[in-house]
């Protein structure tokens, strides 16, 4: 479900729509002097807002898409750790060389990833920050190599089961990461596309809705605080929506 704020970025676009549309009706005598209120720039200015509301929503939705593969992909490493451990203690494993293993496993049992990175919809709006997920998920990958080291440098640790194979920990290892990284990645891009948007709808001098409010004073000094063409136009709401 889109938020509150995403709503209103959308509307004050929508808004600007009807105002471009009231412009156009008063013909030439809509003159501006000023270049960015003149109307091919008014229509090009919604073009650009246009676009970086799909961004943003184009974004967003690859966020949630790689959080939904990175859950994914760490279910079952806890219970995983523990099989491992259990599987080297059928080993000729040295009473300190389980014992490390116990370590890293306890590691992993008592760190939890933020509860924030639940399987999301594609609408929902990407957090404003996801460095606390981020970290748990990177300590998460670095319990694991710790362990896979462990079984690795054991040369009875020969396990027949393909899972508990050090070959394929890490393989596995190499896709959480990968994972992991894919979801800084789409918040980094994500975050960036909301800066962009934000700047071309509320920048103090050339976004949207300082632009439109320019446009209602100009109509306003152009037909009058009383005449039905301010009367039109200016109960257009615009607010400023920034996080």
């Amino acid at each position: 479900m889109a938020s509150t704020s995403e709503v209103g970025h959308a509307k004050n676009v929508a808004n600007f729509q009807d105002l471009i549309e009231f412009v156009t009706g008063y013909g030439a005598t809509y003159n501006p002097s000023k270049n960015a209120l003149k109307l091919p720039q008014l229509i090009a200015l919604k073009a650009s807002a246009d676009a970086t509301l799909a961004d943003v929503i184009t974004k967003n939705t690859n966020y949630n898409n790689k959080v939904n593969e990175r859950i994914t992909a760490f279910s079952g490493i806890k219970s995983l750790s523990t099989r491992l451990v259990n599987a080297l203690q059928t080993t000729n494993a040295t009473t300190e060389t389980i014992g490390n293993a116990k370590t890293f496993n306890r590691k992993m049992q008592g760190k939890k990833a933020s509860s924030s990175q639940t399987p999301t919809d594609p609408n929902t709006p990407a957090p404003n920050t996801i460095s606390t997920s981020q970290q748990s998920y990177d300590q998460l990958i670095q319990h694991l190599a710790g362990l896979t080291s462990v079984l690795e440098a054991e040369t009875s640790y020969t396990p027949n089961e393909t899972d508990l194979q050090v070959a394929t920990l890490q393989t596995k290892i190499a896709d959480l990461t990968a994972k992991n990284t894919a979801v800084a990645t789409a918040y980094a891009n994500i975050s960036n596309s909301r800066i962009a948007r934000n700047e071309t709808l509320y920048s103090s001098s050339t976004g949207l809705v300082e632009t439109a409010n320019e446009v209602k004073k100009y109509i306003k000094s152009v037909f009058g605080a009383s005449s039905p063409q301010f009367s039109q136009v200016k109960g257009i709401q615009f607010k400023v929506i920034k996080k």
